[in-house]
């Protein structure tokens, strides 16, 4: 997957310099790609172990090697397609635990209300101010290490997305009429769970932190604890007791196993295509290549248990790594943007500009971690300052490289390269390979042969200014329409904005509920659901499936214009069902 996003600029440095050149941009950038999913396993290990350990009292190890085991299985198995269904699953119960704990927070003796809930927050700050905070209280954003935090997780999973290969998986498993619209309300949707449910939790783990049912009274939740991601749990074993307990257990796994399944899958993917094939057998068969990937997975899943068990024992928990995560994933970021967008970036400034940008990134991490704190330590480069001078350099130190060193000599990339791309398997068996009745070539488009991909290039246009839209509007609503005001006005919530706050945050949070569970299912699962029950009953002629004719001793082949997204993009998950 790597080299199908890098594959046309690595293709022009071969043509122009010879196969090490191009080659070294590629493994520049798969690398940096596989460093991106090694920590987004570890931070999710880390804050998952932990919050089955504080539920269940498991040994944090235990449950951090346990927890990619049944990952492992289904995904060696059923491949992205698991991945999907799993995702559906887990995410729909997920969603119910979150609306049933947005009710129960209001149900309990000791709230029983919003405006009681309010009352519970202010006691608190009263109890303990808030330093840097309006008032020194919690019901405030004007927060200085609020907007700190922001800076820093906004960057941070911007360079987690960007980088992370499991998104290009999913997304070149769909067509753009399906990706852009799923991406978009899925971000919309998700906004409820750090709303709704983070400020609901949130405010119950600090009003009842002095009350005798609170896991940790008489005491106050440590820092650890906090950064931990015990808040939730904590919070949830307050309110419904053993029964909290075990539906954070349920929530926490089912957001594990969808998460470490993707990063699987991904790593599974660059092991198979952009080391195994490109350097270890080229003329390697689809057979090979999906054996490969079953390797992949299997290794990748023992490896980010063992590299989070290491980091556990060093000290690092996940507020460390939710912190510096930015510093390790953001180099890549414009690199790779102006690989794809700018096509007088040259050859050189793919390949140094992230390098420079990582070794810049790091160096002001730690250099600023030891004039803070005097030392450079696991607990002075877990602080917010060092972690978001580190995370920025990282991020924008490559696009002064990038300019800078393209300007000495720029290269004019000629983007009908991409059109001569193939397919990652070019001969396909029919009984590997699942089609998908909506994938089928548009009338007038070009086929795979010719380049065309599927998709006509006044809607792939279409789809990309509506996503350049939509993106330059979240911007502008999450992070300057919306909260630059509260910030500068200094705004202390009064109960009237609070009980609004609280009661919109709800309503969203089960709206995405109901989208989440019901909109995959109109949208698509209907047709699905209807061929596989056709196919079950032996019925033959269904739209988009290959069926082999048993009783007259003929198969079906698939034609290459009707081969789904997913298998064009090379994925061997896909191709195995």
């Amino acid at each position: 997957m790597v080299g199908g996003l890098q594959r046309p600029l690595l293709d022009k440095m071969v043509a122009d310099n010879g196969y090490n050149t191009g080659h070294v941009a590629h493994m520049v950038f798969m690398i940096l790609c596989l460093v991106n999913n090694i920590f987004a396993c570890a931070n999710m290990l880390l804050g998952a172990a932990a919050v089955i350990t504080a539920v269940t009292g498991m040994h944090i190890i235990a449950a951090t090697f346990l927890l990619p085991v049944g990952v492992t299985v289904y995904t060696f198995v059923g491949g992205i397609k698991a991945t999907f269904l799993t995702d559906y699953f887990h995410t729909a119960i997920i969603m119910i635990i979150a609306c049933y704990f947005s009710v129960k927070a209001f149900s309990i003796e000791e709230v029983g209300s919003i405006g009681r809930l309010f009352e519970l927050v202010q006691a608190a700050a009263q109890r303990h101010p808030v330093s840097g905070n309006q008032d020194g209280t919690y019901l405030t954003m004007t927060s200085k290490s609020a907007i700190l935090f922001g800076i820093l997780h906004t960057l941070g999973n911007f360079g987690l997305v960007i980088m992370d290969t499991s998104y290009f998986i999913k997304a070149f498993s769909a067509s753009p009429a399906a990706v852009v619209p799923g991406y978009t309300i899925g971000g919309i949707a998700y906004f409820a769970i750090p709303w709704g449910l983070g400020t609901g939790m949130s405010s119950i783990a600090l009003g009842l932190e002095n009350q005798p049912n609170f896991p940790t009274f008489p005491r106050r939740m440590t820092t650890s604890e906090v950064s931990g991601g015990l808040v939730l749990p904590y919070a949830a074993m307050t309110m419904a007791g053993k029964g909290g307990a075990a539906a954070v257990f349920l929530m926490t796994f089912m957001a594990c196993t969808s998460t470490l399944s993707a990063q699987v899958i991904a790593v599974s993917s660059i092991l198979s295509f952009d080391v195994y094939r490109e350097y270890v057998k080229k003329k390697a068969t689809d057979r090979d290549l999906i054996r490969s990937s079953h390797f992949g997975v299997i290794f990748f899943a023992a490896f980010s248990a063992g590299f989070s068990t290491m980091l556990h024992y060093v000290g690092i928990d996940l507020g460390w790594t939710l912190y510096m995560l930015g510093v390790v994933t953001c180099p890549g970021i414009f690199p790779m943007i102006f690989t794809i967008l700018w096509k007088r970036q040259s050859k050189a400034a793919a390949i140094l500009s992230p390098v420079l940008g990582l070794a810049t990134g790091l160096a002001v991490w730690l250099g600023t971690a030891s004039h803070f704190s005097g030392e450079v330590s696991v607990a002075s480069t877990g602080q917010v300052l060092p972690c978001l001078y580190g995370t920025v350099a990282s991020c924008m130190s490559p696009i002064v490289y990038s300019v800078l060193i393209t300007l000495v000599k720029p290269q004019n990339y000629n983007w009908d390269d991409f059109k001569q791309e193939k397919l990652s398997l070019e001969t396909l068996e029919w009984d590997l390979t699942t089609v998908h009745h909506n994938h089928v070539l548009p009338t007038g488009s070009k086929s795979l042969e010719d380049g065309g991909g599927g998709t006509e290039n006044k809607e792939l246009k279409r789809w990309e200014r509506i996503a350049a839209v939509w993106a330059i509007a979240t911007f502008l609503g999450q992070w300057v329409i919306w909260p630059l005001p509260m910030y500068g006005s200094g705004y202390v919530f009064n109960k009237k904005f609070y009980t609004a706050w609280v009661v919109v945050g709800i309503i969203w949070l089960w709206l995405s509920m109901l989208v989440a569970m019901f909109y995959p299912i109109f949208d698509g699962g209907v047709q699905q659901i209807r061929d596989v029950y056709r196919g079950l009953k032996g019925r033959d002629n269904i739209a988009g499936t290959v069926l082999s004719h048993e009783k007259d001793g003929t198969s079906a082949s698939p034609s290459a214009g009707s081969i789904s997204d997913a298998t064009r993009t090379g994925d061997t998950q896909e191709v195995k069902e």
